[in-house]
């Protein structure tokens, strides 16, 4: 087996492990199915050089003859969207430590190199924009708000990663913001894409939290990916962190008119609270812009895809594959 991928029936992760088989790799993908789909793997499944095990990464029993066998760990299994997280603070948590510690200890036992997947989440309610990877303060708000302790167990996940970096593991560390596209999931719990394109589709009012000017840089999954590979590949990159995704600025509200635009949906876009779906003491970040000019240094990484061009794609699929 040449690579492992943890989370792979996710939506990131499958379209990872597609990426992968088409370019020859031997490819085996472990997932507890508790967010992603086994019908994300569908046509991984036909592949001769594809494996899946349903299994969770705490699990060591599982995990360890795996991570004995592959040659480089995508580690992207992880508690992921800030709902799941704050529906199940402590699951979140537990899941997000304990599962990179078993994965990195277990790779520094066998020698295996690490790709972890962390999160724009990181940067909290930063203000320096753009975000940059190695001199943007961390800004977090109370610890009693659930919402801070996704980016908290991603920064304990990283902090692990650079730990084992200084023992001599190679390792790297990707930042995600913002991805988009095929296989996003439909209830819209990592992504508001999800859920606006779901509101449009159905016909159901679109809305938007807040006032809509809180900004995001929407990442295509074809660009996700092929930043994904380009830091594990990459000669040089490893001990580092880098920003993945798009540095295109957009307005909330203005994704829910061009996804209304594209998707010729008669729905209304609303303006409700927070708290509505979050709960109370929600706290957002304004802003989220990364810096890419690491990535494209070090990584010849850019985007590519612009967001009208990808959301047309993942309106096409969502149209064919969500319940409506």
């Amino acid at each position: 087996m040449d690579v492992l991928v943890t989370g792979g029936a996710g939506y990131i992760g499958s379209n990872l492990v597609d990426r992968l088989l088409e370019k020859g790799y031997s490819v085996c993908a472990i997932d507890d199915l508790s967010t992603g789909n086994i019908s994300n793997l569908e046509d991984a499944l036909k592949k001769p050089n594809f494996h899946f095990i349903n299994g969770s990464i705490l699990d060591e029993g599982i995990i360890e003859p795996l991570i004995e066998k592959c040659r480089l760990i995508y580690h992207l299994a992880a508690a992921v969207g800030v709902k799941h997280v704050m529906d199940d603070p402590l699951k979140a948590i537990f899941t997000n430590v304990s599962g990179t510690e078993i994965v990195l200890r277990l790779a520094y036992k066998y020698w295996r190199k690490v790709l972890l997947a962390s999160t724009s989440e990181i940067y909290g309610r930063c203000v320096d924009i753009p975000f940059d990877e190695d001199n943007s303060l961390r800004v977090l708000g109370s610890t009693k708000i659930d919402r801070w302790s996704y980016s908290t167990s991603k920064a304990i996940d990283e902090h692990l990663v650079f730990a084992y970096s200084k023992k001599g593991l190679p390792v790297v560390i990707i930042r995600y913001f913002n991805s988009y596209g095929p296989r996003i999931d439909e209830k819209g719990y990592g992504t508001v894409v999800a859920r606006f394109i779901k509101q449009a589709l159905t016909g159901d009012p679109i809305t938007v939290h807040g006032d809509g000017k809180q900004t995001r840089c929407f990442t295509y999954i074809d660009d996700t990916v092929s930043g994904t590979i380009l830091a594990a590949e990459t000669k040089g990159a490893e001990g580092d962190v880098y920003n993945i995704g798009s540095n295109h600025e957009t307005s909330i509200y203005d994704l829910a008119k061009l996804i209304k635009d594209i998707s010729g949906s008669n729905s209304e876009i609303i303006f409700t609270s927070y708290e509505s779906y979050y709960g109370e003491r929600f706290e957002d970040t304004m802003r989220r812009v990364p810096s890419t000019k690491k990535a494209k240094d070090v990584l010849s990484f850019e985007a590519k895809v612009d967001l009208k061009t990808g959301l047309t794609k993942t309106i096409d699929w969502c149209r064919k594959n969500y319940k409506l």
